[in-house]
């Protein structure tokens, strides 16, 4: 054993209370008035401690994964031995190859991540090849008003008024597209996110009548997210910016999305498959037309990797920044988001740790 051995990992919900100005909306079928992800914490055996986050669909079982699974599997390891997080994908593999398990996996990889930037006393940039940007524009990811006018008029006037310059919907028709373009005007970037509205067959007219207020991107368009075939087909068709990864089965057909030029923008989450893979994805970006530009619908230590990532790579892209009003905000003092824009940390690591309230498991319930 050594000062790196990993001594213990621990997950700690982290459900966030949120208002958006309007009733909660719909996730899974019910009202959603909490944004879940976890914690994941993990101390080495010189008492050094590092911080993960994962996907959680549901608070008890993502718990129970990491007791039963991932903490016995990586106790006692070698922190940075490159071998650990391959081995421990390849143990698990029967019991999913998407999904919870994989999404636990995804949160000690992040974790890795900033225990072996703080031991270099790095910011994580660094072990990912150096800063090209030193801040990042975030865009305000609007949740979903079912196409009521009055209020995405008013949220995106918002989010302008705070200083915003680009923004997302999560809604499916040309109407509130015009919405949003009336408040926001001529210019102003403006992608959509369907979440997977469509069939193939179905999507070309729904694309086309958007097209008079000019989507920067239609994301995730199709269902199933993965057909690689139909969004080449749909893309080439349409002439719009098509954006696709967060609901990917596997960092694979993230791959295949950009060996077949099948979308503009790849979006893979790091709270779903991890910072490694998705700097993977990245590098294999270069030198093709395709852009990675993360995911990033959550607070903690990913939206700091994701951060990181943004800083790192060779093509430029906005930041995900779900536009909600939160009851505590991760970072709020330490990587705060100013005027549309977050600065990239250059402390060790992520750059900052969660908060005394989070790392507490205060708003576990």
């Amino acid at each position: 054993m050594t000062a790196n051995t990993i001594a213990s990992v621990k997950c700690i919900p982290m459900r966030l209370p949120f208002h958006h100005w309007s009733p909660p909306p719909l996730f899974a079928g019910k009202p959603r008035d909490r944004l879940d992800s976890a914690l994941v914490r993990l101390e080495a055996r010189d008492g050094t401690v590092a911080w993960g986050e994962a996907y959680c669909v549901e608070p008890q079982a993502l718990k129970a994964i990491f007791e039963k699974l991932i903490a016995p599997l990586a106790a006692g390891q070698e922190a940075d031995d490159p071998t650990l997080m391959p081995a421990m994908q390849r143990t698990l593999h029967n019991l999913g190859r998407s999904g919870p398990v994989v999404h636990a996996l995804a949160g000690l990889d992040i974790a890795l991540w900033d225990l072996r930037a703080k031991r270099a006393r790095a910011p994580l940039y660094e072990l990912l090849g150096g800063k090209r940007r030193s801040r990042i524009p975030a865009y305000a990811s609007l949740l979903q008003y079912y196409d009521n006018a009055q209020l995405l008029e008013a949220v995106t006037t918002r989010a302008l008024h705070e200083g915003y310059t680009e923004l997302k919907l999560h809604e499916r028709t040309a109407g509130a597209l015009a919405a949003a373009r009336r408040a926001a005007g001529p210019g102003t970037r403006i992608m959509v996110d369907t979440n997977c509205a469509w069939l193939p067959d179905e999507a070309p007219a729904a694309i086309a009548a958007m097209k008079p207020y000019e989507p920067y991107w239609i994301e995730e368009p199709l269902w199933p997210p993965e057909d690689d075939k139909a969004l080449g087909l749909l893309g080439r068709s349409c002439n719009v910016a098509l954006a696709v990864g967060e609901n990917a089965s596997s960092a694979y057909a993230l791959e295949r999305l950009i060996e077949e030029r099948a979308v503009r923008y790849v979006q893979p989450s790091v709270i779903k498959l991890g910072l490694s893979a998705a700097w993977d994805i990245a590098a294999r970006c270069r030198g093709t037309p395709v852009t990675c530009a993360p995911q990033a619908a959550f607070f903690g230590p990913g939206y700091l990797a994701s951060l990181h990532l943004l800083a790192a790579q060779q093509a430029e892209a906005s930041l995900e920044r779900l536009y909600v009003e939160l009851a505590h905000v991760p970072y709020a003092r330490t990587v705060p988001v100013e005027n549309g824009w977050v600065h990239v940390p250059d402390t060790p690591g992520l750059g900052a740790d969660p908060e005394l309230e989070l790392a507490q498991g205060h708003f576990q319930h």
